[in-house]
């Protein structure tokens, strides 16, 4: 199997927000904006593994700025980390202001697919290789962030947690 790159598993999903998918404030729905974010990752991790993926976790999400009705609102999720059969897809959204057509982002979030075969076991995924200066922080930071769900989950113990240990520990 090939290593790729996260600019492969690139998948940009734009749309604008309508009333039905608004509170009764004029913002867009968190859980609309979620339904989402899931789509555009799952087209990332596949484009990745080439296999079907399913859902893990929603490892984080930060809903950092209010998304009005009417707005453009754009998801770039690429992976930021393959593991055996596992993918870390970083999500950034992004508004558009309706009078200048200039971007800011509001929202990110951090979700975890499996590739999986026609019976739904696990299966292996390429290898990625970051190129850009931000890939390679949150290529760095995704195993971290997995050793951390599993020590908090229960499935490794806080000493083998090698990469979170660096954090705190000097050698």
């Amino acid at each position: 199997m090939n290593p790729k790159t996260p600019s492969q598993s690139l998948a940009i999903l734009t749309d604008i927000v309508l009333p039905s998918e608004t509170n009764p404030i004029g913002n867009m729905f968190g859980g609309e904006l979620l339904a989402r974010m899931d789509r555009a990752a799952s087209i990332s991790a596949r484009r990745h593994s080439m296999r079907i993926v399913a859902t893990v976790s929603v490892n984080h999400v930060d809903f950092n700025k209010m998304i009005p009705l009417g707005s453009v609102v754009t998801i770039e999720a690429k992976v930021s980390r393959a593991f055996k059969s596992s993918m870390e897809i970083y999500l950034d959204v992004w508004i558009e202001d309706r009078e200048s057509g200039v971007r800011s982002k509001s929202n990110e979030a951090i979700y975890t697919f499996v590739a999986v075969d026609e019976t739904g076991r696990p299966v292996s995924v390429p290898e990625l290789v970051p190129e850009t200066k931000l890939e390679k922080l949150r290529f760095e930071g995704a195993l971290r962030r997995k050793q951390l769900s599993l020590v908090l989950a229960g499935k490794m113990k806080p000493g083998e947690a090698s990469e979170l240990k660096a954090l705190f520990i000097e050698d």
